[in-house]
């Protein structure tokens, strides 16, 4: 299912109407990928942005999306800012702060899109009151459903 964001509102109600919602994308893995994130308020679009790389993986393509949705934010700004991707949530809620004791890395090894999990990492660290949270994929919420349709945009003709 490849929906516009259109198409997306049209079918979708569920889930919250507050919040930063990401998402990334990839076909194949790796090959070519999308992110996308909406900053949304009492169902109301606030922001919106979405991009494409020609040769990336899903786990890059998340992890830009979150830091194009924590952008969104004033550092002073509370919200919740959702992912369905667990890996991303998780290292940015669990285990960054222990790769960043350690020297940004892990007790086994490199930590994989270090450059990308820095940056994520400095922009949550500076917006305390982003709550970062885990969303289930493709369950009806309609904001999380639009920001996966964003991430996908760079398959269609029309966002």
């Amino acid at each position: 299912m490849n929906l516009t964001t259109a198409q997306i509102l049209a079918r979708f109600e569920g889930g919250p109407t507050t919040g930063v919602f990401t998402d990334g994308s990839c076909s194949g893995n790796p090959g070519p990928g999308g992110w996308g994130a909406v900053y949304v308020r009492d169902g109301v679009v606030l922001a919106q942005e979405w991009g494409a790389d020609p040769a990336t993986t899903n786990n890059r393509m998340e992890l830009t999306a979150m830091i194009a949705g924590l952008t969104f934010l004033g550092p002073s700004e509370e919200a919740d800012v959702f992912s369905d991707s667990a890996l991303v949530v998780n290292t940015l809620t669990q285990w960054a702060k222990g790769w960043e004791r350690l020297g940004w890395r892990r007790r086994d090894g490199e930590v994989k899109n270090l450059d990308l999990v820095q940056k994520a990492y400095a922009l949550a660290q500076e917006r305390p009151l982003a709550h970062i949270q885990w969303i289930r994929a493709h369950d009806g919420s309609r904001w999380n459903e639009y920001a996966d349709s964003l991430s996908t945009a760079y398959q269609r003709t029309e966002v």
